[in-house]
């Protein structure tokens, strides 16, 4: 199944919902990171979690989410924009914590601290909120963040399965967002739901649309709005980096030039790496002058 996500009102359009399903892009970032399974769950969650948010947002804007803890697994980032576009990482991906029952160990591996979300919303400087982790499990921690201080009550579901050799067998996800007048009944009701429905990674395992999804959240009953595709996707290349080592000075890149001659840099979002040799480097230092 295409990786992507539909947005609608329900509940007599007093709820925004979205549903997605991100299974192949959060297999992209398990392999290309070499992602163990709690580091896998993790990063998988904040990517289906910042995907989701980022479809929130109008064109050319982007968000930046960084869940800071103090867990084993250092901090995760992602970043999104509003064509479904993501990427992102983690400081630890070998990290495979699990709880007796055999359940993923999310919480542990994050740890107590802070999410933070930056938004570039191309019309003004960029700025930051930011919310106390709650759980470390970051479904809990966003639907915390979104009520705190984005002041929009949200239920957020979010779920990653990893099979025995490490594998991404499904990931998906879901957030609702309390639209002003929605009545004390609806919320019950959205409650009761949402106690009994499946996992959401389970119901993806099972083959789950996000039409599906949203039916099993709304009872058949929803608005649609909008579908997109979901992607995990990188905006590195050689010229950026190219940028980066001119901005060091002419003076630090001939010192690299005369120890050692070459550079190599990697991208933290994709691993890719870019190799300058001397005639590279001189010819950045030239720039540089």
């Amino acid at each position: 199944m295409k990786d992507y996500l539909i947005k609608a009102y329900g509940f007599n359009g007093t709820v925004r919902i979205y549903t997605a399903v991100t299974t192949n892009l959060v297999a992209h970032a398990q392999e290309i990171h070499d992602l163990w399974p709690t580091s896998a769950a993790a990063l998988g969650r904040l990517l289906t979690n910042s995907v989701i948010m980022g479809a929130m947002y109008s064109e050319d804007q982007e968000l930046t989410i960084r869940v800071v803890g103090d867990g084993p697994i250092g901090e995760i980032v992602a970043t999104t924009t509003s064509y479904g576009e993501v990427r992102g990482y983690v400081s630890n991906p070998h990290v495979f914590l699990q709880y007796n029952s055999g359940k993923l160990n999310v919480g542990q591996a994050v740890g107590n601290g802070f999410i933070h979300v930056t938004k570039d919303l191309k019309i003004r400087n960029m700025f930051t909120s930011s919310a106390k982790i709650q759980t470390g499990e970051i479904a809990e921690d966003f639907a915390y963040y979104f009520t705190v201080s984005e002041q929009i009550p949200s239920a957020v579901g979010l779920g990653v399965l990893v099979n025995d050799d490490n594998k991404i067998l499904s990931s998906g996800g879901f957030i609702l967002q309390v639209m002003p007048g929605c009545k004390e009944e609806t919320l019950k009701e959205i409650e009761e739901t949402l106690k009994n429905i499946m996992p959401v990674s389970e119901m993806v395992q099972k083959g789950y649309t996000p039409e599906d999804i949203m039916n099993e959240i709304t009872g058949n009953s929803y608005q649609f709005l909008q579908k997109l595709d979901l992607n995990y996707y990188c905006t590195c290349s050689r010229e950026k980096f190219e940028k980066g080592l001119i901005s060091l000075g002419k003076l630090q890149l001939e010192e690299v030039k005369k120890e050692d001659g070459k550079i190599e840099t990697t991208c933290h979002f994709c691993n890719s790496k870019y190799k300058f040799d001397k005639k590279d480097l001189q010819n950045l230092i030239n720039e540089a002058k």
